[in-house]
């Protein structure tokens, strides 16, 4: 069970100002990981932990020599080119890691003066991914996402029988998964539109967004072997947000027989910083299915997942359009949903990956598929909010979309909030639609 604790008190404060405003995404009870360097220099990437709007150089911090014990291990992985060896441990490393980190800045520390010598403001370096991801697979855990899609893809069969048995996911490409900040361009693909006899090659013509969550896997299991439900959490890592940017009118063409293929591994883009299972155990609720529908299986069935399998983040997706930007403009925002939404858990989701026996190793990442609540205003993708191409998403400033345009930025922010608890942030994912390549 993924318990609260003291690096998690509302009261906690930081000698580090800017840890301590109200809209912080950093406060020192959150404490997230990311990989970075100065931005332009030659430096090597190490591991960072973000306080306030500052970074602690892990590697910085591991030369000052007076963090030892489990957390000095964890901390001589966390200063690594990747996050790799950090999450392969054993979760007491990364939790005494966490403590060791909250002591050294909470208000009033004695180590103050060491750890300040360790200190890069965020506003001067640029990020990696956090880890090398071997493997990645997408699922598709939000029921009101896959109703909506299926309705448009399969009117007259919208959700498939399976969906609500098992969870459903397919193998994507980890090589084409970028960080924040990326620029790509348009891809091309093969698109068969129904009026047309024959197929032809070309630039995708309805690029879409796709606002998720990501989860990190950290230590895995041996092939052969299975990961239990109620031991799901101490393989996770942590968790970041996700944009599986889809070139919708590729896929409607590709998806079937096996699923998707080029219209997914083009851009998928992750947010640099990954906050830790532990720094989410305020914002852990408890799940539940509706009584009409199928229980899950007993493999998929377990007390900690029913008490405290569902995660309160909310997600925000703004797009910021080329006139926006010349102009000065703010972003606009299109939806707003959250993480509770999900049809199925993160430990259901691992529970069921390593079922037959596939082998997870650290730093495999799991995108949570697409996350749309009830609402209209909740559609975590374009081709919901403008119901397939068919009507236009007015942007507030006599602009107007149905899917992305070439200079269009996608921006997706989460943050955790509720009483009681010290509200922590997730950062933001942004991409830039650069026109496809002659």
């Amino acid at each position: 069970m993924i318990a609260t604790n003291k690096t998690h008190a509302p009261e906690l404060s930081s000698w580090v100002e800017s840890a301590n405003a109200a809209d912080c995404d950093f406060p020192i009870q959150n404490l997230p990981f990311a990989i970075f360097r100065r931005t332009g220099s030659t430096e090597a990437f190490r591991g960072g932990v973000a306080i306030g709007d500052q970074i602690v150089d892990l590697a910085a911090l591991g030369n000052a020599g007076f963090i030892n014990g489990d957390a000095g291990e964890a901390l001589a992985n966390g200063n690594k080119p990747t996050l790799n060896d950090l999450m392969g441990m054993a979760p007491k490393y990364w939790s005494a890691l966490r403590l060791a980190l909250s002591e050294a800045l909470a208000t009033g520390s004695a180590s103050q003066e060491t750890v300040s010598g360790c200190l890069v403001a965020q506003s001067d370096v640029e990020y990696d991914l956090p880890c090398v991801i071997g493997d990645y697979t997408d699922f598709y855990t939000s029921i009101y996402h896959a109703t909506s899609v299926g309705s448009l893809f399969r009117p007259d069969n919208p959700l498939l029988p399976n969906y609500k048995w098992i969870p459903i996911g397919y193998h994507g490409r980890s090589s084409s998964i970028g960080i924040s900040g990326q620029e790509f361009h348009r891809p091309k693909g093969q698109t068969k539109p129904p009026t047309a006899d024959t197929p032809s090659l070309g630039a995708c013509k309805r690029l879409d967004y796709e606002m998720e969550m990501g989860i990190y896997i950290g230590g895995g299991n041996a092939m052969g072997d299975t990961i239990s439900i109620e031991d799901a959490e101490d393989h996770v890592f942590g968790l970041c947000l996700f944009n599986d940017l889809s070139a919708r009118d590729i896929q409607a063409w590709e998806y079937q027989p096996l699923g998707p293929f080029l219209a997914k591994n083009f851009a998928s883009t992750v947010s640099p910083w990954v906050v830790t299972n532990e720094a989410l155990a305020p914002f852990r609720a408890a799940w539940s299915r509706d009584v009409n529908d199928p229980q899950p299986l007993d493999y998929l069935t377990g007390t900690q997942n029913s008490e405290q399998g569902s995660y309160d983040v909310e997600l925000e997706v703004f797009v910021e359009t080329a006139k926006m930007r010349e102009g000065g403009e703010a972003p606009v925002k299109l939806s707003q949903s959250n993480f509770h939404h999900s049809y199925w858990t993160v430990a259901q989701m691992v529970a069921h990956h390593t079922v037959n026996g596939c082998n997870l190793r650290p730093g495999d990442f799991i995108g949570s598929g697409t996350q749309s609540g009830p609402s209209y205003e909740e559609s975590g993708s374009m081709l919901e909010l403008s119901n397939g191409g068919k009507q236009q998403i007015d942007l507030g400033n006599g602009e107007t979309r149905t899917f992305l345009e070439d200079g269009d930025s996608v921006i997706m922010r989460g943050y955790c909030q509720r009483d009681g608890a010290a509200r922590i942030g997730f950062g933001e994912v942004s991409a830039l639609v650069l026109p496809a390549k002659d």
